[in-house]
């Protein structure tokens, strides 16, 4: 199991993510037709523009940049919608193994005496001031900036910079450190040139023409003080911050085409995952953290048998009444240990909506290892989330159902339509308070009106359904039968000391669990807000099972303790005890925000919490889901092998 993992992990040096239904494009050099379905002209596409110190991402023309209106744009799948992305065509387009120097492609001229150009000027340089990023597509493969980084490393980033700033006292800003002709203080340097080099590679033995592997690009200023036929030489194109007057911006391109007989079509993405940083350093600490955590639940694996297996045999060989009464802890709870909780309507709905979030996470990092939301399928990851989600509404109300039965509810409907609205609703109110404040900022990540109707429509004409006709299944079936009886009268709960008391207990419960996961956090926060690929699928899969077993053992342990201790309201308490470890996820969020991020700006750092709340939530259901059940099986196990007069 543990190599399957890994070779899945490794599929990028493996099989490049050449997934089913994801077909190679063949380009042939114009007039030449002798090769069927081979194409000549190579279509560039542009993608949102997005920055790490603002957490807001804009379509390519919201900053007034050469803009294709003619062609239909792409249609974008849900998980594309939902992180944001808006691809259009662009007016760069190139023929096959055609070079080309120095094409103009347009010219924006602006008048700051013009209120509406004066808006669109000062636009560009807030994106300049605040690093945003082109995020530009050839072949369905990212346009990559490749630049060499200490160490004599090379670092491939899958997008660059409209420009950069200097400011006041000199000090280059961002990209302005690679050109030291970036040297006028207080000023904004447009890159309004690109060199392109698209890589291909000719396919031997076969007539399929060539495929590209790669494309490059390198941006660059210029001054072009003929705009009509530009040269791309001389000093480089500059913006005060105060400037005045008329300003133009000729944008220019080049191409060029260069044949590589090492990378094939299938490995075509290994260049930009090999340079991703922190790479090594990452499966090192993964490596390490998965030992230290499959020790530690061995321990406590070993000390759980043996303990609990010198406890059962002594207690089956008690003879007398009197016997029993000398002894104490766990089993003196029995006609007690399955008394329901209080607000046991609430732990059931709790216990649904988690059962739904696990059985989607697992199946969708499943698909993840085997290749099919890789970074080349774009935003497979979250529809494929989504739609699980939506079709898994069965789950979570049979499990509600059954276990607020278990519990001796009657209140049923109350029951199903907790299940159905409480946690989703949560969710969606601050999906849409988050949405409200990108509509109001103008971010291309503000869901379209349609696309907020359509995801309602998923809600409310498919999961709840689904929804109600687990539930119905649910409480059709009896109650679930418990190896012992309850008491009528409750048992006194004696004077706890401070380890087996609630709190301290959920605390120290969520420490383990979190232990093996803030490794993979950081890259996962990192794909998300500082946008870098996350592709390492294979090793998110082990430890989210590593996860599992962590907080299985975790909580069964400390369940343990507690029923010694004659406490026996373990049902909130094991939820919460693997609950907990969402709080040190939230903790950890906020640490990683002031520490590694640079977001600025109130709307930004909003939108960073409001989606870490929701984040924190649904990670807070399904790990409390994980402890509630493991304990629930340890309670009835343990309980069911004993002698009980």
């Amino acid at each position: 199991m543990l190599r399957w993992l890994l070779g899945a992990a490794l599929v990028s040096r493996a099989a490049g993510f050449y997934l089913p239904g994801l077909a190679p494009v063949s380009f042939c050099e114009p007039g030449k037709d002798q090769v069927p379905d081979c194409k000549s002209t190579i279509e560039l596409f542009v993608n949102r523009l997005d920055s790490v110190e603002s957490v807001l991402p804009y379509e390519y023309t919201a900053f007034d940049l050469c803009s294709e209106k003619t062609l239909k744009r792409p249609s974008e799948n849900l998980g594309q919608v939902l992180f944001g992305e808006r691809i259009e065509p662009s007016p760069y387009k190139f023929e096959f193994k055609k070079d080309a120097t120095c094409q103009k492609v347009c010219t924006r001229t602006y008048d700051t005496n013009n209120p509406s150009d004066k808006v669109k000027l000062d636009f560009l340089k807030k994106g300049m001031l605040l690093n945003y990023q082109h995020h530009w597509i050839v072949d369905n493969m990212p346009v990559t900036w490749c630049y060499d980084v200490e160490d004599g490393q090379k670092f491939c980033n899958p997008g660059f910079p409209i420009g950069c700033f200097v400011t006041e006292a000199g000090r280059p800003k961002d990209a302005c450190v690679v050109n030291s002709n970036f040297n006028e203080k207080d000023a904004f340097y447009i890159f309004n040139h690109v060199d392109i080099t698209i890589h291909y590679h000719i396919v031997e033995h076969e007539q399929l023409g060539a495929r590209l592997v790669a494309a490059k690009i390198e941006p660059k200023s210029y001054e072009h003080p003929n705009k009509d036929s530009p040269v791309c030489s001389g000093g480089p194109k500059f913006l005060k911050s105060k400037q005045t007057g008329v300003f133009e911006i000729p944008y220019t391109y080049s191409v060029n085409f260069v044949e590589d007989k090492n990378i094939r079509w299938a490995s075509r993405w290994d260049y930009i995952l090999e340079s991703m940083p922190h790479t090594n350093i990452q499966w090192f600490s993964i490596m390490n953290s998965l030992v230290i955590v499959l020790f530690l639940s061995g321990m406590v694996a070993m000390i759980m048998l043996r303990t609990l297996h010198k406890d059962i045999a002594r207690y089956n060989q008690m003879d007398s009444v009197e016997d029993a009464q000398e002894e104490f802890g766990w089993k003196l709870v029995h006609g007690d240990v399955f008394r329901p909780p209080r607000k046991g309507m609430l732990l059931s709905v709790f216990l649904g909506s988690g059962t739904q979030i696990f059985i989607m996470t697992f199946v969708t990092l499943f698909f993840a290892c085997l290749g099919f939301l890789s970074p080349a399928n774009r935003g497979a990851l979250m529809t494929c989330a989504v739609v699980l989600w939506v079709l898994l509404g069965t789950p979570a109300g049979y499990v509600a159902a059954r276990l607020y039965r278990s519990f001796g509810g009657e209140k049923w409907k109350t029951n199903v339509l907790l299940t159905a609205f409480l946690c989703p609703g949560v969710v969606f109110a601050d999906f849409f308070v988050m949405n409200l404040i990108l509509w109001g900022e103008g971010s291309s990540a503000a869901m379209p009106f349609g696309t907020l109707v359509a995801i309602l429509a998923l809600w409310f004409c498919i999961s709840v359904p689904l929804t109600f006709i687990g539930a119905y299944f649910g409480f059709k079936k009896t109650g679930i039968e418990h190896p012992v009886r309850t008491n009528q009268i409750p048992r006194q709960v004696p004077e706890q000391s401070f380890y087996t008391k609630p709190f301290p207990g959920i605390i120290m419960g969520g420490i383990l669990p979190f232990g093996c996961i803030f490794i993979q956090l950081f890259f996962i926060l990192n794909s998300i807000w500082s946008h870098q690929m996350y592709y390492m699928f294979g090793f998110l899969f082990l430890v989210f099972i590593i996860l599992v077993i962590t907080c299985s053992e975790a909580t069964i342990l400390l369940c343990y303790f507690h029923l010694c201790a004659e406490d026996y309201h373990w049902q909130w308490r094991s939820f919460l005890t693997s609950g907990f470890t969402a709080v040190y996820f939230l903790v950890y969020a906020i640490h990683y925000f002031f520490s590694k991020l640079q977001i600025t700006g109130l709307a930004s750092t909003i939108l960073y919490f409001g989606y870490t709340m929701i984040m924190a939530l649904i990670f807070f259901l399904f790990t409390g889901a994980i402890g509630f059940f493991s304990c629930f099986w340890f309670v009835t196990k343990i309980y069911s092998v004993v002698k009980v007069d």
